[in-house]
């Protein structure tokens, strides 16, 4: 499996709900399968979304191919704007 979409499924934010709902949803519109890896599993499993992003405070949504970085919600919506999104998941 290439693209990991880490995700949680204990959050009290709306806004951390939406994304993640909207992340999934394009990601389902353009039949890109992924794994959904959940955070709230365990602090090592958050710890590791972490350190793989380099951002000691990072928030669900992260997108990552594999191991490699892709990015966040803002830099996931940016791309399906502009019609970028393969590219932004390193799969074109």
């Amino acid at each position: 499996m290439g693209i990991k979409l880490y995700y949680t499924t204990v959050t009290a934010s709306r806004e951390v709900k939406s994304q993640q709902a909207e992340v999934i949803r394009i990601l389902d519109s353009k039949s890109i399968r992924y794994e959904l890896i959940d955070i709230a599993v365990g602090g090592a499993v958050r710890d590791e979304m972490r350190s793989k992003s380099g951002n000691p405070t990072a928030i669900p949504p992260q997108i990552f191919n594999e191991d490699q970085y892709c990015g966040n919600y803002e830099m996931f919506s940016e791309a399906v704007e502009e019609d970028t999104v393969e590219k932004f998941l390193k799969i074109e």
